[in-house]
């Protein structure tokens, strides 16, 4: 079997990954038609896009305990599973069976999933399309199956990126497709960034090292309604839906932070001031705020007021506060009760006041030398934290660190983010799908 070009000589901290997973990396949705928050998962970042639960999640398990069942995943994807009408929904890249040897890459076929969200039965599964793609992703971090699917709960929208984007019904009947070309990451770290899907447009981010732009299609036939064109290099960073003052806009973040008008792509506001490497999802606080981060070279974290217009680089009016030290790098932040939490790649966890920017603690070190990519997630209380090593860490939230339990799981790498519905929490591995549940 051929082997898969990879990026294989950069340094740990160049590692951009699988965002939907981790972007790692997943979609933002802001309307749902599955209307019970505590039954569904329909965007990578759960019901309110910041990474919290309405549902409580098991505070023991392991691979053996509290396990309602495990089944192995085909092929290599990192996405974030979604959940709707007891459905769960994946995607996947698999060598097809087809493939002759003779190209630079092996020709794969992307899937699509569905499995019974309470026993892990398969439903159906789809093969979207069978391409040979056109260039590696991390030897580690990435795959070709990064973007986490999106769902309203009448519709599903599968993205692979440069291979293209796929509209099924909940039952597996395709609907559109959509090819929007290929994209050249940095480094060829591979893609992942998450589309926003709100109301009747889905949205795309593509920032890569060719003519970047983010790009609004309707959901329900495809077809292009705005582009505009954008002045940056690759990023995975999730966009947010916002309104202010009865306007609804799209938050973007790259190396600046940018804002259209959602339904014209009209530019509203920029602001520079954030480092290379945008991979965490841009958070919408509330009170009129949001917060954008990177952690890489020169890392910041911007906490805007919403209200402006223009260049608000360096503005106090309007550029609330910032953090320049233990960023998240890969992993994006939760937002619960007014207090923002995050970690880095090697594991030190920070809790901030999100309109304020006040330290309720930072750089506290988990248990063991982890390192991560998944995005944590907020359950009954509790902040749930992934990592590469196999352990799921969990932490008490609010104002103090405390660590509440480290669950081990085997030999697992988990690169995609825990999905918790139901009172049920999901764990997608490298190769096996968990379901863990006390019940």
């Amino acid at each position: 079997m051929k082997q898969i070009p990879q990026q294989s000589n950069c340094p740990y901290r160049l590692t951009a990954l699988a965002v939907g997973s981790i972007a790692l990396l997943a979609p933002v949705l802001t309307y749902s038609a599955d209307g019970d928050a505590a039954q569904a998962w329909l965007q990578w970042r759960g019901p309110h896009n910041n990474g919290v639960a309405e549902s409580d999640a098991a505070l023991r398990f392991s691979d053996s305990e509290n396990v309602t069942w495990r089944i192995p995943i085909p092929g290599k994807g990192h996405s974030t599973p979604v959940i709707s009408g007891g459905r769960l929904f994946l995607t996947t890249a698999v060598v097809s069976a087809k493939d002759d040897g003779t190209g630079e890459f092996p020709l794969y076929d992307f899937l699509v999933m569905a499995f019974d969200k309470d026993t892990g039965e398969k439903i159906w599964r789809r093969t979207a399309t069978s391409k040979e793609p056109h260039e590696g992703y991390h030897r580690r971090y990435g795959s070709f199956a990064s973007n986490s699917p999106v769902t309203d709960g009448e519709i599903l929208i599968a993205s692979f990126g440069s291979r293209g984007f796929y509209a099924y019904d909940m039952d597996g009947k395709l609907l559109w497709e959509k090819d929007l070309g290929p994209m050249y990451m940095r480094n060829a770290f591979g893609e992942g960034a998450a589309p926003v899907l709100h109301e009747d447009k889905l949205i795309l981010q593509n920032d890569h090292e060719g003519d970047s732009y983010v790009v609004a299609l309707n959901k329900a036939t495809g077809e292009e309604l705005w582009r505009a064109a954008r002045n940056e290099r690759s990023s995975w960073a999730q966009p947010a839906v916002v309104e202010h003052g009865g306007r609804k806009q799209l938050v973007t973040s790259s190396e600046r932070l940018r804002t259209y008008d959602l339904e014209t792509g009209e530019l509203i506001w920029e602001a520079g001031g954030l480092g290379a490497n945008a991979i965490p999802a841009v958070i919408d606080v509330g009170n009129d705020m949001v917060i954008a981060m990177t952690g890489y070279r020169n890392p910041n974290l911007l906490a805007v007021q919403l209200g402006g217009t223009g260049d608000l680089t360096g503005n106090d009016r309007f550029v609330k506060w910032t953090n320049q030290v233990a960023n998240a790098y890969s992993a994006s932040p939760v937002l619960h009760d007014g207090i923002l939490y995050w970690v880095t790649d090697r594991a030190m966890a920070s809790a901030f006041d999100a309109v304020t920017g006040e330290k309720h603690y930072h750089q506290q070190r988990l248990p063991e030398s982890y390192s991560l990519k998944a995005s944590p997630v907020a359950a009954g209380g509790k902040l749930y934290i992934a990592t590469e090593q196999g352990d799921v860490v969990v932490l008490k939230l609010g104002k103090e660190f405390e660590v509440l339990a480290v669950n081990k799981m085997g030999d697992e790498i988990f690169i995609a983010s825990p999905v918790v519905v139901d009172g049920k929490m999901y764990l997608r591995s490298e190769d096996e799908l968990f379901c863990i549940s006390e019940t």
